[in-house]
C-alpha cells in the first residue's frame, strides 16, 4: 500500500475537504460592469457580514481625486475603474484595487453637463484587456485597461444622430457582447446601436425602432430559448436580435421625464418601472414559430422605482419605491409590502441580503424576505458631499464600495 492509499492519508484529505465545506469563505468575484457580472445587481459572494457595527463595516481605505459626477465603479483584474470631471475635462480614472492609489487617468471629453447635476453618471465596462466608457456628452470610448491609452472613440449624437428623451445627459453604461459594443443613442437613425469593439465602426442600428434614448442600460437575456437584448426607453420596451438588430418584439410603454431603471426578466416576463407618477408594468413575451408578441400582464402604481434599480429574487422584485423599500410578486403584481428603510436609493444583493444606499447618505442591510421589511443594520456614510449619493454601491472581492463625487470608500465585508 502506497502512502497515498493509506487510511491515514485518506482521512487527512477528507478532514481538509470537510473543513473547507463548513468554514466561511469569501469567493472572489469581480464587478466588471454596470450592476455586476450579469447586470442583475447580484453578487455570488459568501462569507460576508450578516450584521454591521453601528458605524458600518470596517473601513479598509478611502481615496480622493475622482472628480465630480455620479458614476459608479467597476472592478476587474485588480483595478478599479470610474469616470469623473476634473478641471480640464471628463476623465476615465483607474485605481489599484488593493489600496485605491492612482493607476492612470485619460481624458475622453469635456466636463459639465446638466446645470444642477454636472458630471458623468455611467459605469465603465471592462472586458478582457479593454475598458469601454460613455460620458455625459455621449462620447463613447474604448481604452486599454492597463495603460489607459485610447484605442478609439465616437460621439453618439454627432456620429449616430443620438437624441435623449430629456435634458439630464447620457447615463447609459455600454454593454460588451463578444465582438460588439451595444449602446442606446436614440433618435431617428435608430434607438439601439451595435459597434465593432476593435474599431468602433457601426455593425447595425435599429432604423425601425427610433425612440429617443432614456437612461436605462441594455441587458442580455434569453426568452423562449432565444438570446436577445432588452432595452427600455421613454416610449417602449423591446427585444432585439443581437446579430441583425431586428426587433423580435416591442411593447408600447409611456414614461415621463426620465426612465432610468434597468429592465428585469424572469420566466419570460419583462418587468419595467419608472418614477414621475408612472409605476411598473410587466409584459408576457410569447413566441409561436417566428412570430413574437408582447402582452401586458399588469400595470401598477404601487411600485415606482425612480432610480437605483430593482432586483428579482425568488419570484419577487425588490427595490426603492418612492422613499420606501418595496417587494412585489413579479408574476401577479401583488404588492407584498412597502415600508420605510434608509430612503430612496440604489440596491444590490449578496448572500441573502439587500444593500440599500439612500441618495441622502444612509446605507442599510436588509434581510431577504417577501413577508415584511427586515432591516438588520444601518450606518451613515462619513464625509458626505452636498450632492445626491446616486452612484450605485458595488460589492467585489469581499469589499463594499461607495462613491461620493470626489471620494471613494472601501469597506471590508468579510466575516472574520
Amino acid at each position: 500500500m502506497t502512502p497515498f492509499n493509506s487510511p491515514r492519508f485518506q482521512l487527512a484529505i477528507l478532514t481538509v475537504v470537510l473543513i473547507g465545506l463548513v468554514s466561511p469563505a469569501v469567493f472572489a468575484d469581480d464587478w466588471p460592469q454596470w450592476r455586476g457580472p450579469n447586470r442583475d445587481a447580484r453578487s455570488q459572494e459568501s462569507g460576508l457580514l450578516k450584521k454591521w457595527p453601528e458605524d458600518g463595516p470596517p473601513l479598509e481605505w478611502k481615496t480622493q481625486g475622482l472628480g465630480g459626477g455620479f458614476s459608479s465603479i467597476s472592478v476587474a483584474n485588480g483595478t478599479i475603474f470610474t469616470l469623473g470631471d476634473l478641471d480640464d475635462g471628463c476623465h476615465v480614472i483607474a485605481l489599484k484595487e488593493a489600496d485605491g492609489s492612482p493607476a492612470w487617468k485619460t481624458k475622453i471629453g469635456e466636463a459639465g453637463g446638466h446645470r444642477k447635476y454636472p458630471g458623468p453618471r455611467s459605469a465603465p465596462t471592462v472586458d478582457g484587456a479593454q475598458v469601454f466608457v460613455l460620458n455625459q456628452h455621449s462620447d463613447l470610448a474604448c481604452l486599454d485597461a492597463k495603460s489607459g491609452e485610447k484605442i478609439w472613440s465616437v460621439n453618439l449624437q454627432a456620429d449616430f444622430g443620438g437624441k435623449m428623451m430629456s435634458g439630464w445627459k447620457y447615463s447609459e453604461s455600454p454593454l460588451v457582447d463578444g465582438e460588439a459594443v451595444i449602446c442606446t443613442p436614440g433618435g431617428k437613425e435608430g434607438t439601439l446601436l451595435s459597434l465593432n469593439r476593435k474599431t468602433g465602426k457601426k455593425l447595425w442600428q435599429t432604423s425601425d425602432w427610433t425612440n429617443p434614448a432614456g437612461y436605462s442600460s441594455v441587458i442580455i437575456t434569453t426568452i423562449h430559448g432565444v438570446r436577445q437584448y432588452v432595452q427600455l426607453t421613454g416610449k417602449s420596451v423591446a427585444g432585439i436580435d443581437p446579430k441583425s438588430g431586428d426587433i423580435l418584439w416591442k411593447a408600447d410603454r409611456l414614461g415621463k421625464t426620465a426612465v432610468i431603471a434597468t429592465p428585469v426578466v424572469h420566466d419570460n416576463i419583462v418587468f419595467v418601472t419608472s418614477g414621475y407618477g408612472i409605476g411598473c408594468n410587466a409584459f408576457g413575451i410569447n413566441r409561436e414559430g417566428d412570430k413574437w408578441t408582447a402582452g401586458q400582464v399588469y400595470a401598477s402604481s404601487k411600485f415606482a422605482n425612480h432610480h437605483g434599480g430593482v432586483i428579482a429574487h425568488d419570484g419577487h422584485v425588490y427595490g426603492s419605491s418612492g422613499s420606501m423599500f418595496a417587494c412585489m410578486n413579479l408574476k401577479s403584481g401583488e404588492l407584498a409590502y412597502r415600508e420605510r428603510s434608509a430612503g430612496k436609493g440604489a440596491t444590490v444583493f449578496a448572500e441573502g441580503h439587500f444593500y440599500l444606499r439612500s441618495e441622502n447618505g444612509p446605507v442599510a442591510l436588509i434581510q431577504s424576505s417577501s413577508e415584511k421589511l427586515k432591516e438588520v443594520s444601518r450606518f451613515e456614510q462619513p464625509e458626505r458631499s452636498d450632492m445626491k449619493a446616486w452612484p450605485h454601491p458595488v460589492i467585489a472581492n469581499g469589499k463594499l464600495y461607495l462613491r461620493d463625487q470626489n471620494l471613494l470608500l472601501c469597506y471590508d465585508l468579510s466575516a472574520k
